[in-house]
């Protein structure tokens, strides 16, 4: 996430019984926003990154308070919270302006800038975002990509990203939705390439029969080559990569003519989808270059 500076606080849940510590007395020394929020609200997730990016880069003007309504939520009933996510702000021991809803982010930095003056660099959303997805927060990630990619011209790097998740959690129609908004030059990229492979595999895979009846016709038939590209194809859509390569390895071994060199295609097209820093491809490379000139 972005660096905040050394005065910046981190953002803390309170309670009905810290409210009047963490909230009213910390506004009289700075402002306050806290969050009102749940566990089951979506929205909550998709302003939760924005909004601490955008309090961090304030410099330790403000301080972020999250609340949990569910668990708590006489403050909310209080201060006349009927929806979620909600954020109040507070100086000087009273609350003095605030928002309903996940909004833009600019929305959001206008908000803060009209309490506390401009913010100079509210820093790189699309660093931001990636970092997110390095911690393994896909919601935070989703809520800066999709804003990113709503944006006329939407960010490539945004949309590429954005797919890329959507592959990861196998919403391969919203995946190639998102590739369909690239323009002509971007679907050049590589990472682009290993999208669209990825997503052109996965919908090969779906109508495969399961791999336990494929490892069956080949324990019947070692020879069944195709049984082996299937059984290829079915690995690798459940993210078995190096089983999916050994898989047709096995093909080239006994057969490199098979389908006009169709298991050493298919294992070049799983490379550009994993991408070359992979472990697996490279593994994989290593024994494909044994197979053919040792």
């Amino acid at each position: 996430m972005v660096e905040a500076t050394a005065t910046s606080e981190k953002p803390i849940e309170t309670t009905a019984a810290r409210f009047r510590g963490d909230v009213l007395e910390a506004s009289l020394q700075k402002l306050v926003l806290v969050d009102f929020w749940a566990p089951w609200c979506g929205p909550c997730k998709q302003l939760a990154p924005v909004i601490e990016r955008l309090v961090a880069a304030t410099g330790g003007k403000a301080r972020l308070v999250k609340m949990n309504i569910e668990d708590d939520p006489s403050i909310a009933d209080q201060l006349g919270v009927k929806s979620i996510p909600a954020v109040v702000a507070f100086q000087r021991g009273r609350p003095v302006d605030g928002f309903v809803g996940a909004l833009p982010e600019s929305e959001i930095k206008g908000f803060l800038e009209r309490l506390l003056g401009p913010i100079e660099d509210a820093g790189d959303p699309l660093t931001t975002a990636l970092a997110l997805i390095e911690e393994g927060d896909m919601a935070g990630a989703h809520a800066l990509l999709s804003e990113l990619a709503s944006k006329d011209p939407p960010d490539p790097k945004a949309l590429t990203a954005l797919a890329r998740l959507y592959l990861a959690a196998q919403q391969f129609d919203a995946a190639r939705a998102v590739i369909d908004r690239l323009p002509e030059s971007a679907r050049r990229d590589q990472e682009v390439a290993a999208i669209v492979a990825a997503l052109d595999n996965a919908a090969r895979a779906a109508d495969l029969g399961e791999i336990d009846e494929l490892k069956t016709r080949i324990g019947v038939n070692p020879n069944d080559m195709q049984a082996y590209f299937d059984l290829a194809l079915a690995l690798n859509a459940r993210d078995q990569r190096e089983e999916a390569a050994d898989a047709l390895l096995e093909i080239i071994r006994r057969d490199r003519s098979w389908n006009e060199d169709g298991g050493r295609k298919q294992l070049v097209q799983f490379f550009e989808a994993w991408g070359p820093m992979d472990k697996a491809a490279i593994a994989a490379r290593r024994k494909l270059s044994t197979l053919l000139f040792s």
